[in-house]
């Protein structure tokens, strides 16, 4: 278990084979599948870099405000090229479970971090 602030939360356990991976912040938590993970890991980079192309562009106090969607995930970033949060939004495509999920500054980019070095570190 990766718990570096007591304001977040990230885990994998492969013995709880369908939900084996975790993400909570503050109060709540949601369990997620191997291809749902690696799907949002997917679009946090794919995000992360649309962010860095745009700021090159950016001065530092101006806003932006990003979108990427691929189903079942909805991801949603605002900020600055500094300081950013997400909103995430899940919709199960099986209509098994749907949730919303939203990390705040700082903990966008921690967690943003966290989730690209466990995923990469599973190669």
């Amino acid at each position: 278990m990766l718990n570096q602030d007591k304001n977040w939360r990230l885990s994998k356990d492969f013995k709880r084979e369908k939900f084996c991976f975790l993400i909570g912040v503050n109060n709540w938590a949601i369990e997620l599948q191997k291809e749902e993970f690696q799907l949002l890991y997917l679009l946090l980079v794919k995000i992360n870099k649309e962010l860095r192309e745009i700021s090159k562009h950016l001065m530092d106090e101006e806003s932006v405000t990003l979108e990427i969607e691929n189903l079942p995930w909805y991801l949603e970033l605002k900020g600055n090229k500094k300081d950013w949060n997400l909103r995430l939004v899940f919709d199960s495509q099986e209509q098994t479970r749907s949730f919303e999920m939203y990390w705040p500054i700082p903990i966008a980019k921690t967690l943003f971090y966290e989730i690209k070095n466990m995923w990469e570190s599973m190669d």
